[in-house]
């Protein structure tokens, strides 16, 4: 057992923080890239519980105006346990699309959509659902799923639907640190966006677990676009303001999300995390959070996809800083740029290479120009001239 955690730096998975990360003694330059219970963000219903609370504390202590900047994420019930809650908004929602996710599965798993009750009513005859005491065999709980209002009118590129894939790495959260990470990309949905066809999982979810199984999808063309075309083909049909605000808004998501577990979370000085963001723009520009990974996939299927994600894990890494080349009062690293350290970051002044100049208070560049390999030379040069005098 010693030698299996004799370790420096460890990306370990999910499994192995619940079964060892307790029984470790690990020395104080030791880094991790979990926090013991990450799960209360990255869970499908312990985010919602989390933010519902928070929008009610900000409600209270700060109100209603500052609370509503809470409302990015869609009516959504844990079910079996609020199984009533959901009738009762269903039926005062005649019409609408709900959609069905079991909280602890990935990659579009188990998902299914549907509009009337009599769906979830035969779904909840099944065994995987039935209360523990009622099913054929005892051997496990019913599943726990939730269930959320489906956004009906998203904004569509070429008639698809498509979401975007944001990195956000805390590096503590007492007091929180966070930065935002300027390359994502969109991924598409292989077919036509429709209602008429909520059945289609290659209509609805954009998984590319799910498209790649798709009859007549192309793996050398892909599915995917880059941040920063996202954000010139945002630019060129609504202007730098609408886009602004539209990231704007991204922001408030990234920072309230944190900030509603941050009370929760069991910070450690060993501990990291990089997020996997999944944010979903509707037709008035307006996003919507749709889940957070807490292991974002860092397989490539393009070689864009793998140098993006090389560069990310590689910023990660200057970040965590291992050998302890960097100040600590650093905003910028490679494509991280820092968002929060106890309180907003202000931009410099003379702004980025971004679209156009940008008119940004807060240090976030999210599509905007990655000229990492060129910030991180002149950073390191920086540092060495500083340490020498």
């Amino acid at each position: 057992m010693r030698d299996e955690l004799d370790f420096d730096f460890f990306w370990a998975d999910r499994g192995w923080m619940k079964e060892y990360f307790d029984q470790c003694f690990m020395e104080d330059y030791v880094r991790i890239n979990h926090f013991r219970n990450h799960y209360e963000l990255t869970r499908k219903n312990l985010i919602v519980k989390n933010l519902k609370r928070y929008r009610k504390i900000i409600d209270r202590e700060m109100g209603k105006l500052e609370a509503s900047r809470c409302d990015f994420f869609p009516t959504t019930f844990e079910l079996p346990s609020e199984y009533h809650m959901f009738v009762d908004e269903f039926k005062r929602n005649p019409g609408s699309v709900w959609i069905m996710k079991p909280v602890a599965r990935s990659q579009g798993k188990g998902i299914f959509l549907f509009r009337k009750l009599k769906e979830i009513t035969d779904w909840k005859k099944s065994d995987y659902y039935r209360p523990r005491e009622e099913r054929a065999d005892d051997k496990e709980p019913p599943e726990t799923y939730i269930v959320s209002k489906y956004i009906e009118r998203p904004y569509l590129i070429g008639g698809r639907k498509y979401d975007l894939r944001v990195y956000v790495l805390v590096c503590s959260y007492v007091p929180l640190k966070a930065w935002l990470y300027r390359c994502g990309f969109a991924r598409f949905s292989n077919t036509r966006f429709s209602l008429d066809s909520i059945d289609d999982s290659y209509v609805h979810l954009t998984n590319v677990a799910v498209q790649k199984t798709a009859p007549d999808y192309d793996a050398e063309k892909g599915c995917k676009w880059s941040m920063q075309q996202i954000r010139q083909y945002f630019t060129a049909r609504h202007g730098i303001e609408q886009v602004e605000e539209m990231f704007r808004r991204m922001n408030d998501i990234f920072i309230k999300s944190l900030q509603s577990v941050q009370k929760t979370m069991i910070n450690d000085k060993h501990c990291f995390e990089l997020y996997g963001y999944d944010i979903l723009v509707d037709d008035v520009l307006k996003p919507w959070l749709i889940e957070v990974n807490a292991s974002p996939s860092l397989t490539a299927s393009s070689p864009e996809d793998y140098a993006l994600k090389f560069g990310l894990l590689e910023d990660v890494l200057h970040i965590i800083d291992m050998e302890n080349k960097l100040t600590g009062k650093e905003k910028r690293v490679g494509g991280f740029d820092l968002m929060w350290d106890d309180g907003p970051v202000m931009a410099e002044e003379g702004g980025v290479d971004c679209i156009s100049p940008p008119s940004y208070s807060t240090n976030t560049f999210l599509g905007c120009n990655n000229d990492r390999k060129r910030q991180l030379r002149q950073l390191f040069k920086q540092l060495n001239n500083q340490r020498k005098t």
